[in-house]
């Protein structure tokens, strides 16, 4: 009896969308085969992913061209306004009242970043009003529009907006700061102190970089934070500069300085023995830290051992021998590469010991004439000049001729 059976699909397709989204897309197909009538599934289902990957978008202005007043001197923070700098000098504005006026904007690093032209240039500056929240030129700024990273590395006479920095601070300690160390820990002042005062200060300042530590004194109403990167708080205070927390507060945000307490300065010296130890990591390679940690394997012992026996069988060289050795040949392939390959001389021949030149190998031309020149020497000289040139022989001692150009040669007399 014929048997009829019709293969119907067990997954039916999924319906086209047109709606595009950054989750890969998971499709799952199934095919049915006849063995011995029977329908049975051919192999697992085959899924295909299919990633949008979506273009780095442009740095959109961050406030209107028309907010900012142009040609007006600024807000007064100081006693003196200096009409060449175009700013207020003298006084500290922590304690000045009219220094307390609350910043126009902010900047939101996951609105306002983009590209901008200076992604186009290795090694631009970010922008200081990107920072504060208040550039209007979004994409063609010629500055960076985005959060300092861990490979953004400046000059330390310079910040990260490329500005100055000088040998001491400012008396209030704010300003670009010094270059005489690191400055990675911001004085936040003027703070309404609450129960949760230090997850609203964390919450906060985390926005502009990874933070190593926070301490908050609440008997006084400030806290300090340190960052792990200089770039990070760097840009952090020029972006919470007159900003505000929860409770609208203005806040005062200087370089903090020195801790005295021991901890601190023993945490700043581990801190740094471990950045020097990481140098020398990447400066002697991986093969030799291993080396040097005791954490080689039997087979980089053998080749070591094998190499440092130099040749000679059931010899191995002391340490301070092996790395003189490797150190001779590092500086030579240093030097080769500095001097590159020679090039031979054109005009001048090989030169050869005379244990290795026989009479015999000397061509007739090279054949010495009991003179001071070759034949092939004098047959150039005569082609020049056309005349005859008369030679002199180490034999014995002779008075110059006086015929050809060659009179009197090597005499100061002009006769």
């Amino acid at each position: 009896m014929a048997e009829t059976l019709q293969d119907t699909p067990l997954v039916s397709p999924p319906s086209p969308s047109r709606k595009r989204s950054a989750e890969p897309e998971e499709v799952s197909t199934s095919t049915l085969t006849k063995v011995n009538g029977e329908t049975a599934i051919e192999g697992p289902p085959a899924k295909k992913t299919k990633l949008i990957r979506r273009k780095k978008r442009p740095a959109p202005p961050q406030i209107d061209p028309t907010l900012l007043k142009t040609g007006q001197p600024p807000p007064q923070t100081g006693t003196t306004f200096n009409i060449w700098y175009n700013k207020w000098a003298g006084g500290d504005r922590e304690d000045a009242y009219l220094s307390k006026t609350a910043a126009i904007s902010r900047c939101k690093i996951k609105e306002h970043s983009g590209w901008t032209q200076a992604d186009k240039t290795p090694g631009s500056f970010f922008c200081l009003f990107f920072a504060r929240g208040i550039c209007p030129k979004g994409h063609e700024c010629q500055y960076l529009h985005r959060l300092p990273g861990i490979y953004d590395i400046f000059n330390p006479n310079i910040d990260c907006f490329g500005r100055d920095r000088h040998a001491d601070y400012r008396d209030d300690m704010g300003g670009v700061g010094s270059f005489m160390r690191q400055n990675r820990t911001l004085y936040i002042g003027r703070i309404h102190v609450t129960d949760d005062i230090e997850e609203i200060v964390a919450r906060h300042f985390q926005e502009w970089g990874e933070i190593e530590r926070i301490r908050v004194l609440t008997a006084r109403g400030v806290a300090f934070v340190t960052y792990v990167n200089e770039a990070n708080s760097q840009f952090a205070k020029e972006a919470m500069a007159h900003q505000a927390l929860d409770n609208n507060e203005i806040l005062n945000v200087r370089w903090a300085t020195v801790d005295p307490n021991p901890l601190s300065a023993k945490r700043e010296l581990a801190r740094i023995d471990e950045q020097a130890a990481e140098a020398v990591r990447r400066a002697l390679g991986e093969k030799a830290v291993r080396q040097i940690e005791g954490r080689e394997t039997a087979e980089e012992k053998a080749q070591r051992r094998l190499e440092a026996g130099f040749g000679l069988e059931g010899y191995e060289a002391p340490e301070t021998v092996w790395f003189n050795k490797q150190k001779e040949l590092e500086a030579m392939q240093q030097q080769a590469q500095l001097e590159g390959p020679q090039d031979r001389k054109l005009l001048e021949p090989a030169i050869e010991t005379a244990a290795e030149v026989t009479p015999q190998q000397l061509t007739a031309e090279q054949q010495p004439t009991n003179g001071i020149f070759t034949s092939s020497t004098l047959a150039a000289l005569q082609g020049r000049t056309g005349g005859a040139i008369t030679t002199t022989t180490t034999t014995a001692p002779s008075k110059p001729s006086t015929s050809g150009l060659l009179v009197g040669y090597g005499s100061d007399d002009d006769n």
